[in-house]
């Protein structure tokens, strides 16, 4: 009999998206064979206290964390351990054969979390650091698309520091981005929040302090009429992807309410486009996903504007919405995985990717 694999289900976190968190933790718990996996619930809470239970993520679900225990992984030089921390002693739980953090955003998605993992020697589902970094930051990735020829819209970069001592001067800046409407958001945040469509100066002045609110760079980008398009790419060296789906939004954009909300937002699987569009969406997405160094799985968002028909990148999400209503496991579905076969095979690609990197030479000898 196969024994099972010791999987640690992270889910939470320090984010504006720890209830999306939770929402998509709910659906991979769910999905995951008893048979196949013996699965170890950490939940983190919106401090950073990182809490164990047979049944956390029901406990994080309902507030009620008292018989939760605080969680730690640490390693023994070579392999990866879970432990419970109770009156300053360690007791160790078991040996992690690999996590599923399913972590959305500010230090879930950004890397940080990632480098942990690195750092106890673990396999994990999902892109590396430098990728994880580089999609997480809309800024930095879209320096990134356009050296590999892929096209963006228009933006500025501003800090927190820069709207809050000399806002007059910073909304100046950004009506030079391009005409209004403008669109803003966190640099470093996804799930739509603190996103706004700024139409004059009055909305432009709110829209910064509320993306400043999220994050410390806020991105402001020209303002097209868009259709929104998206991608779900998986693997590792090899890499492969959906048709584009199109995402009709309730709102005047793909908000937080279509996402997660409502349940019902209109999507069209596959989008209504030429065979061109198509091929070179896809093309766009494969390369974005190597560019950035992916590892396990992404969703790559496009923009299409509807009086031109010119596509743009929008974003690369290195853990995308993973409810059962999300677009990632719905693409795949389409192209006949299921939702516990990508489950699955999201496991498979963190150990594979973890056999690799222990090639690796760690130790020069002349």
């Amino acid at each position: 009999m196969t024994k099972k694999l010791n999987l640690v289900l992270i889910f939470g976190g320090r984010s504006g998206e720890h209830a999306v968190s939770l929402r998509s933790a709910q659906s991979v718990l769910k999905a995951l064979d008893g048979d196949k996996y013996q699965v170890y619930q950490v939940g983190i809470t919106t401090d950073g206290l990182w809490l164990f239970g047979q049944n956390a993520h029901e406990a994080f679900r309902t507030g009620n964390l008292g018989e939760l225990h605080e969680a730690v992984i640490m390693d023994d030089g070579d392999k990866p351990y879970l432990y419970t921390r109770s009156k300053n002693q360690l007791i160790r739980v078991a040996q992690i054969d690999v996590i599923f953090p399913v972590l959305h955003g500010t230090f879930g998605e950004d890397g940080t979390v990632q480098g942990l993992f690195e750092m106890h020697n673990c396999a994990y589902v999902g892109a590396g650091v430098l990728a994880s970094s580089v999609a997480m930051d809309k800024a930095v990735c879209k320096h990134v698309m356009q050296s590999f020829g892929i096209p963006v819209l228009e933006y500025a970069v501003y800090s927190r520091r820069d709207i809050n001592s000399d806002l007059a001067r910073t909304i100046e800046s950004a009506e030079k981005v391009a005409p209004y409407p403008l669109f803003v958001k966190p640099a470093n945040l996804g799930s739509s929040v603190g996103i706004s469509k700024a139409r004059n100066r009055q909305e432009l002045e709110k829209a910064l302090k509320l993306a400043a609110r999220f994050d410390r760079r806020v991105l402001v980008e020209r303002g097209i009429s868009p259709r929104e398009i998206e991608i779900s790419v998986l693997g590792n060296t090899l890499v492969e992807c959906t048709v584009p789906g199109e995402i009709v939004p309730g709102d005047e954009f793909y908000t937080y309410k279509d996402k997660y909300e409502s349940g019902d937002p209109e999507i069209a699987i596959p989008a209504p486009l030429s065979e061109a569009q198509t091929s070179l969406l896809r093309q766009y997405a494969v390369t974005a996903f190597q560019a950035i160094d992916g590892a396990g799985l992404a969703r790559v968002d496009f923009l299409i504007d509807k009086t031109t028909g010119k596509a743009y990148f929008n974003e690369i999400n290195t853990m995308p919405g993973f409810t059962e209503i999300s677009m990632y496991p719905k693409l795949w579905l389409y192209s006949g995985l299921t939702y516990a076969e990508l489950v699955n095979r999201l496991v498979e690609l963190a150990l594979e990717r973890k056999a690799e990197q222990d090639e690796t030479i760690r130790k020069y000898e002349d």
